[in-house]
């Protein structure tokens, strides 16, 4: 008998600890999704904000991932753990206007970037190539092997420490965004928040370049944000051609002397 005490007794303890590890599972729903999409709008909202990511990058990525209450825990190596959509423009080798519904997606691995603890760091990704995106979308991709990274400049023309990267990141601890490091971090589609959003299995490159989907309300309130920057570039693009007709020099043209006929 001795023996199935032993068994209660270690049955009793192991109980709260598997309750533990499912509950993460068991609260998986369309409504965290959901909510996980607007903490990511608030977060890219207070980027736009504080001005802090220069114009021009922002109205050229091809793609934006924003990663709202990333966490690093103190253990080994220090894992990140977090997720949050990913939505890219629309049109041509991503050069629209407007903004595709969202992907979800996780971030794991390790990072020197993000603080260890109890406290989550913002993580917003700036995706720059077509090349990039494609990788992105193909599966799980390791950040500064897969794809070059490099933390991001901020200032409203601090672009020249950029050198092209295929990811710019940017994060937000203590309400103040800045540039960090994501190199060893992985990037994975998160297919089955996809599925709980969209009422469907559909993968992250059906969603983002062949519409595959509808926004949902907070996927529309994220891509409303982002439709602002098409004004933008318009705006900057328009700035850009003052520029290069203010640089441009007239020469005068030399003086005809077509009414003069030879002898």
């Amino acid at each position: 008998m001795p023996t199935l005490k032993i068994r209660a007794t270690v049955s009793w303890f192991l109980a709260p600890l598997l309750l533990i590890s499912v509950l993460p599972a068991w609260g998986a729903d369309q409504s965290k999704d959901e909510q996980t999409i607007q903490n990511a709008t608030a977060v890219l909202q207070a980027l736009l904000d504080g001005k802090v990511v220069p114009s021009s990058l922002l109205v050229t990525a091809n793609c934006i991932l924003v990663l709202p209450g990333v966490k690093k825990f103190a253990v080994g190596v220090g894992g990140t753990g977090g997720r949050g959509p990913m939505t890219c423009r629309k049109g041509q080798n991503f050069t629209g206007d407007e903004w595709s519904a969202p992907a979800m997606y996780t971030i794991g691995g390790a990072s020197a970037g993000l603080q260890v603890g109890g406290s989550s760091t913002d993580v917003v990704l700036l995706i720059m190539s077509p090349s990039a995106v494609n990788k992105v979308l193909q599966g799980k991709v390791k950040v500064g092997t897969d794809l070059t990274a490099a933390a991001g400049p901020s200032g409203a023309t601090a672009t020249g420490s950029v050198g092209g990267a295929d990811i710019l990141s940017y994060a937000r601890t203590k309400g103040l965004f800045a540039g960090i490091s994501l190199n060893g971090a992985s990037l994975e589609p998160d297919s089955s928040a996809d599925q709980r959003l969209y009422g469907k299995a559909v993968g992250a490159r059906e969603i983002v370049l062949d519409n595959a989907v509808k926004a949902t309300p907070a996927g529309q309130s994220l891509v409303s944000l982002l439709e602002k920057l098409g004004s933008m570039s318009r705006i900057y693009q328009f700035d850009k051609a003052i520029e290069r007709l203010a640089s441009y020099r007239f020469t005068p043209r030399a003086q005809c002397d077509c009414g003069k006929r030879g002898g």
